[in-house]
């Protein structure tokens, strides 16, 4: 089993039905007219502060029959090009900075001739993985546009102080990266990483959209902001 990294309530991101390590799976779902989204799940190590863990991440691709944006670019290229299936890519764009969410930016970036997106306050991080690569800047309240509607960005600091959530408003869709998971906040135990920061991006940000908004996690399986709302303050008294 792979290790979680996000959600302190939970031992694992895996479910029986995952895939061994060496396999990624796309499970595709509407949520609007037109708009697809698609969950390749890649395996591979995370690396920090001197520590390896396994891990299994969701890279989402968001769009249509035509255009998508990449949301994470984890582990392995080629079941994510797989999962593209010749579209155009409007963005590779990353969550935040750690080495399990950016491994192949560089790659997809290359091959697909698409621009890599990244929060520059989480150019540390970036620069442990990708030192001298450039990338554009995703800005709090930026817009992507892809298959007819619009991904916000949402800056959301704490699991890293460049963690971005992408909100789609018409979709009631939500991004969270490692920032939001089923079951409580991302992790903020390690380098760059604080907890009263991320519970602020939570209540502040997360917490003030719809309770219907479908939250769809960098590792593990999916919630609805209605669902964790409730929760913040036994998150708040369990701490870091």
């Amino acid at each position: 089993m792979a290790a979680t990294l996000g959600c302190r309530s939970s031992t694992a991101v895996v479910s029986p039905d995952t895939p061994p390590p060496t396999t990624a799976t796309v499970v595709r779902s509407g949520t609007m007219s037109g708009l697809r989204i698609d969950r390749v799940v890649t395996s591979g190590v995370f690396e920090l502060d001197g520590g390896s863990w396994n891990v299994d991440n969701n890279v989402w691709l968001v769009g249509d029959d035509k255009d998508v944006v990449i949301i994470d670019a984890a582990h392995d290229a080629e079941p994510i090009i797989k999962g593209v299936d010749g579209r155009n890519v409007v963005a590779v764009v990353c969550t935040h900075g750690h080495n399990d969410h950016v491994t192949v930016a560089p790659e997809l970036s290359r091959r697909l001739d698409a621009p890599i997106r990244l929060h520059p306050g989480d150019q540390p991080l970036w620069d442990m993985t990708h030192q001298g690569v450039s990338y554009r800047s995703t800005d709090d309240g930026e817009k992507i546009s892809v298959a007819g509607t619009e991904i916000q960005a949402v800056h959301t600091p704490g699991h890293s102080p460049g963690s971005v959530c992408l909100y789609l408003p018409e979709a009631k869709a939500l991004f969270s990266g490692d920032t939001l998971f089923s079951g409580g906040p991302g992790a903020t135990g390690r380098s760059f990483s604080d907890f009263p920061t991320i519970i602020d991006s939570i209540r502040e940000r997360l917490f003030a959209l719809p309770g219907d908004t479908e939250v769809y996690t960098g590792h593990g399986d999916g919630t609805t902001i209605g669902t964790e709302a409730p929760h913040l303050e036994e998150w708040i008294a369990r701490g870091n």
